[in-house]
Protein backbone atom coordinates (compact mmCIF):
# COMPACT_ATOMS: atom_id res chain seq x y z
CA UNK A 1 0.00 0.00 0.00
CA UNK A 2 2.95 2.49 0.74
CA UNK A 3 4.26 1.82 -2.63
CA UNK A 4 0.82 2.79 -4.22
CA UNK A 5 0.18 6.14 -1.79
CA UNK A 6 3.69 7.38 -3.03
CA UNK A 7 2.73 6.84 -6.66
CA UNK A 8 -0.54 8.42 -6.28
CA UNK A 9 1.17 11.17 -4.50
CA UNK A 10 3.89 11.71 -7.03
CA UNK A 11 1.17 11.60 -9.64
CA UNK A 12 -0.44 14.09 -8.32
CA UNK A 13 2.49 16.62 -7.85
CA UNK A 14 2.89 15.90 -11.30
CA UNK A 15 -0.34 17.66 -12.12
CA UNK A 16 -2.77 14.11 -12.85
CA UNK A 17 -6.23 14.08 -11.64
CA UNK A 18 -6.48 12.50 -8.85
CA UNK A 19 -9.75 10.20 -10.24
CA UNK A 20 -7.69 9.87 -13.76
CA UNK A 21 -4.91 8.19 -11.24
CA UNK A 22 -7.74 6.11 -9.35
CA UNK A 23 -9.13 4.46 -12.65
CA UNK A 24 -5.96 3.77 -14.08
CA UNK A 25 -4.65 2.00 -10.98
CA UNK A 26 -7.85 0.13 -11.03
CA UNK A 27 -7.84 -0.84 -14.46
CA UNK A 28 -4.19 -1.86 -13.83
CA UNK A 29 -5.07 -3.90 -10.67
CA UNK A 30 -7.77 -6.05 -12.54
CA UNK A 31 -5.23 -6.98 -15.55
CA UNK A 32 -3.19 -7.98 -12.77
CA UNK A 33 -5.73 -9.48 -11.15
CA UNK A 34 -6.95 -11.53 -14.42
CA UNK A 35 -3.47 -12.42 -15.32
CA UNK A 36 -2.59 -14.42 -12.28
CA UNK A 37 -5.95 -15.87 -11.04
CA UNK A 38 -8.03 -15.73 -14.64
CA UNK A 39 -11.13 -13.90 -15.18
CA UNK A 40 -13.77 -16.02 -13.47
CA UNK A 41 -11.78 -15.73 -9.50
CA UNK A 42 -11.36 -11.89 -10.84
CA UNK A 43 -15.07 -11.20 -11.58
CA UNK A 44 -15.89 -13.32 -8.15
CA UNK A 45 -14.00 -10.28 -6.40
CA UNK A 46 -15.54 -7.81 -8.56
CA UNK A 47 -18.77 -9.01 -7.56
CA UNK A 48 -18.24 -8.27 -3.67
CA UNK A 49 -16.67 -4.76 -3.97
CA UNK A 50 -19.74 -2.74 -3.99
CA UNK A 51 -20.57 -4.72 -0.08
CA UNK A 52 -17.21 -4.07 0.68
CA UNK A 53 -17.34 -0.22 -0.53
CA UNK A 54 -20.83 0.27 1.12
CA UNK A 55 -19.31 -1.65 4.64
CA UNK A 56 -16.81 0.95 4.83
CA UNK A 57 -13.80 -1.63 4.35
CA UNK A 58 -12.53 1.31 2.01
CA UNK A 59 -12.48 3.94 4.11
CA UNK A 60 -9.71 5.92 5.67
CA UNK A 61 -9.89 8.17 8.42
CA UNK A 62 -8.28 11.06 6.69
CA UNK A 63 -8.40 13.44 9.58
CA UNK A 64 -6.05 11.47 11.59
CA UNK A 65 -3.44 12.16 9.29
Amino acid sequence: MGYVSEAFAEARLDGLDVDCIAQAAVFASFVEMVATYGEEAAAVFAERLAERVRGGEFTVDRSAH
